[in-house]
């Protein structure tokens, strides 16, 4: 099912923000006919909001009769309706019920105060009101949850403004520590070194460094102050490009402690997504990803200064292939050993690109994940120790955890086959 950015008006490619286009079903005849919107409770995940406030919108906007509790996830609204209808009328409802007014970011949590609809940003801190005269306004209070308890839709609000916090060096103490759901190209973070470098779910992965326990003893000891303001007052730049410069002023060792990577300081993110962004234009240039060359694609990364960057694999795995993926790798493949030959991170780098590419971009290949790696296999792009050590493993760095898992279960048939191949091989051996 294809994915769209949350915020349609945005046309990067790499935006962080997406959720499944809509997916609707017209059933029944004359005075009985429906809509059925098939993958509204996954599009309402998404975007951290009840399904009953998207399908009421709905509602509204039509001036039809919808459903809002059904038990059976079949969300209906009376008449016919086209998905590309529908899909605009989404973005209305994102634009008044989920985006930040302040920095139009979708990292917004509802809460409900003195008959005031507000939405809490997670990413600038800023609280702006929900305009009440909107018709949804009074459906959100009459169906707030109960005091003390949170619905699925905020939880998933919360865990993902937390992640989103944590990658923007803003984070703070929460109750849930779980992965989101929206993914786009950017490396999760661990306090061990071994998950900060695979992204690895495991029982490392909130453990500290010997710097970090020692500042966290320290901080102990120190006198507790009362706090005066109830709000958080945002004062420091957390630009993107203002971390990165305070990052690189600190000393040579507590940079090594805190692990920050040297990409950043040599080229950047931007030179990924610029990247990206050129083989996507160039696609349309040419008719098709397919015809884009590979020595084209190796200069560009070259004039860009990441050819033998560990991240371009990743880059490479997503823009490099359509549809046809598990024909096209063997075209790529000479290419392709070049770039991840270089070390066993790119090889990594390269797979967690293929992750996001079935995962998120291309959920309808999710089912090929076994012929993809077979060819990624034969044509040594991969080694295939890395392979192993991949498959026995769910991840967070690329995809969420429950998208990691599901790719990793696709792939038991290869990984199986892997198995025997080798099992095999020995006893032939032992034959001999």
């Amino acid at each position: 099912m294809a994915n769209v950015n949350i915020r349609r008006d945005v046309t990067d490619p790499f935006y962080r923000y997406k959720m499944e286009r809509l997916q609707s079903k017209v059933e029944g005849k004359g005075n009985g006919i429906k809509t059925v919107v098939v993958n509204l409770s996954n599009v309402a995940q998404q975007l951290a909001r009840p399904p009953s406030y998207v399908i009421k919108y709905f509602g509204f906007e039509l001036g039809a009769q919808t459903n809002i509790d059904p038990k059976d996830d079949r969300w209906i609204i009376n008449g016919a309706h086209d998905a590309s209808k529908l899909q605009d009328y989404l973005d209305g409802f994102i634009k008044k019920f989920v985006l930040c007014r302040a920095c139009e970011n979708p990292e917004t949590v509802v809460n409900i105060k003195n008959g005031n609809i507000i939405l809490d940003c997670k990413a600038c801190g800023q609280q702006t009101n929900v305009d009440l005269r909107n018709k949804l306004s009074s459906f959100i209070l009459k169906n707030q949850p109960k005091k003390g308890k949170k619905d699925k839709s905020t939880k998933k609000a919360d865990r993902r403004a937390k992640k989103e916090a944590e990658r923007n060096g803003t984070a703070h103490d929460d109750d849930d520590d779980e992965a989101n759901g929206n993914g786009h190209p950017s490396p999760g973070e661990s306090g061990s070194d071994h998950a900060d470098e695979n992204g690895d779910v495991g029982n490392d992965a909130g453990s500290d460094d010997e710097l970090t326990r020692k500042i966290n003893a320290e901080a102990k000891e120190l006198p507790n102050e009362p706090s005066t303001n109830k709000e958080v007052e945002w004062k420091t730049d957390m630009s993107e490009e203002a971390i990165r410069a305070r990052a690189q002023a600190l000393p040579d060792d507590l940079k090594q402690s805190l692990a920050i990577d040297d990409d950043a300081e040599d080229s950047g993110p931007s030179a990924y997504d610029e990247l990206g962004k050129w083989i996507e234009e160039k696609a349309k240039e040419e008719g098709g990803v397919g015809k884009v060359k590979d020595v084209d694609i190796y200069l560009k990364a070259k004039e860009l200064g990441i050819e033998s960057k560990h991240r371009t694999p990743a880059v490479l795995a997503q823009c490099i292939f359509d549809d046809g993926v598990v024909k096209q790798i063997e075209g790529r493949a000479s290419m392709l050993r070049k770039m991840t030959s270089i070390g066993e991170k790119h090889e990594k780098a390269f797979l967690g690109g293929i992750e996001r590419f079935v995962g998120i971009d291309r959920p309808n290949l999710i089912n090929q994940v076994s012929p993809i790696l077979l060819k990624v296999y034969e044509n040594e792009i991969v080694s295939e120790e890395t392979l192993k050590a991949w498959g026995t493993k769910v991840s967070k760095k690329y995809v969420d955890a429950a998208t990691s898992k599901k790719i990793k279960k696709q792939a038991h048939t290869f990984l199986d086959w892997l198995e025997n191949a080798e099992e095999d091989d020995d006893d032939e051996e032992d034959e001999e």
